[in-house]
């Protein structure tokens, strides 16, 4: 089997960057970005907030607490996007293979690239090339597979770049926390720790067995990870550049009750794909054909969401100021676009995070028993 090298790149702090780009008086300050209400949560943080024990998806409150100096700023992910992209423009126009695994983390395979030239020289001059055409601080882990990969960038920042050979990874990743293991979140930690295990080497040595009977199959995957074994390959990255669904009548209809309960409908159907996709999107489109065959388009551009209510009253007003023949309808359709991945961010600039929370109940109930589970009344 051909030895891989993967990087893993990584934008550091990377909202709070984008913020310094705008504002040189918050370097070297603290800063910390989310929602602005005591209700919201820390969507990302400086490092001089993290100093006073600041982290992700802390509640603000809390985080006002802790380091009541910090600069509070509401987000913007369209600006977020716009850089986001910037940088993948970089990559892609660089690498034969590369993943996009969220709005500040990319995945490139560079296997063979030895042949030619140093793979750490080639990563290195990327990142230089991302930095200067970015402004942008980013860190990178260069090492055999995935999981390596990032637990080496984590280590290599603020900035840094971090090289793991294959010779390297055992004692590399021994010495270090569990917690710096990609799958290991708060109930696996807690777990592993009951049963004293703090160290990646005391967890490579257990035999996988036994983590298996404890953990399912998890227990398998985190036990190769803590060996330094992860087959899962880069994915190509392709961007979705839409999501839409049409209903065309069995009979042609001009029923504004029956319309708007179709279109509640649709919408809802596929705002539930969107976020099983972990994506945002910042256009909505609505579509009708009359019974003569013409048809009519409007799109209107909002503030990237996934939430339901915000895009259902979109597609409905939009519906209203389509149509205005009042000629019985043949189809209509929705269609939403211009998306950034974000599924992570749905609650950290909505001053009622508590939404996140529902929606994120009424998705679960969805993929566990089917997409009819819960619907609104309005869209049945």
């Amino acid at each position: 089997m051909v030895e891989r090298t993967i990087v893993h790149l990584d934008l550091d702090s990377f909202f709070v960057s984008v913020e310094r780009l705008q504002n040189d008086a918050l370097k070297g300050k603290p800063v910390i970005i989310g929602g602005l209400s005591d209700r919201s949560v820390v969507a990302s943080c400086s490092y001089e907030a993290r100093q006073f024990g600041v982290h992700s998806a802390m509640p603000v409150r809390m985080a006002r607490q802790l380091c009541g100096d910090a600069i509070f700023i509401r987000g913007d992910m369209e600006r977020y996007s716009k850089y986001s992209g910037l940088v993948t423009e970089i990559i892609a126009e660089s690498t034969p293979v590369y993943e996009k695994a969220s709005i500040d983390e990319h995945y490139l395979d560079i296997t063979g690239m030895d042949r030619f030239f140093g793979s750490l020289k080639w990563t290195h001059e990327l990142r230089q090339r991302i930095i200067k055409e970015s402004g942008l601080p980013i860190s990178f882990g260069l090492s055999v597979n995935k999981t390596v990969s990032k637990i080496a960038t984590g280590e290599s920042k603020p900035d840094g770049e971090l090289y793991i050979p294959a010779g390297k990874v055992k004692p590399f990743l021994s010495p270090l926390s569990i917690r710096k293991i990609p799958m290991v979140g708060q109930k696996s930690y807690r777990l592993l720790r009951s049963m004293g295990v703090s160290t990646i080497r005391t967890l490579s040595l257990i035999p996988p067995e036994i983590l298996m009977q404890v953990m399912g199959k998890n227990g398998l995957v985190i036990w190769k990870k803590a060996n330094g074994i992860d087959p899962a390959p880069v994915i190509p990255y392709t961007e979705q550049k839409s999501i839409s669904t049409e209903h065309t009548f069995d009979r042609d209809t001009a029923d504004m009750v029956k319309l708007r309960h179709v279109l509640i409908g649709m919408t809802e159907k596929i705002a539930f794909e969107l976020r099983r996709k972990e994506k945002l999107t910042g256009c909505v489109t609505v579509k009708i054909r009359y019974s003569n065959f013409d048809t009519h388009t409007l799109q209107k551009h909002l503030t990237y969401t996934a939430f339901d209510h915000f895009l259902i009253t979109t597609a409905l007003e939009l519906f209203e100021r389509l149509y205005q023949r009042r000629m019985l309808i043949r189809l209509v359709g929705v269609r939403f676009s211009h998306f950034i991945s974000g599924s992570q961010q749905l609650d950290l600039f909505d001053e009622k995070p508590e939404l996140a929370g529902l929606y994120q109940a009424m998705d679960h109930i969805r993929r566990r028993y089917g997409r009819q589970a819960v619907q609104r009344a309005a869209g049945k």
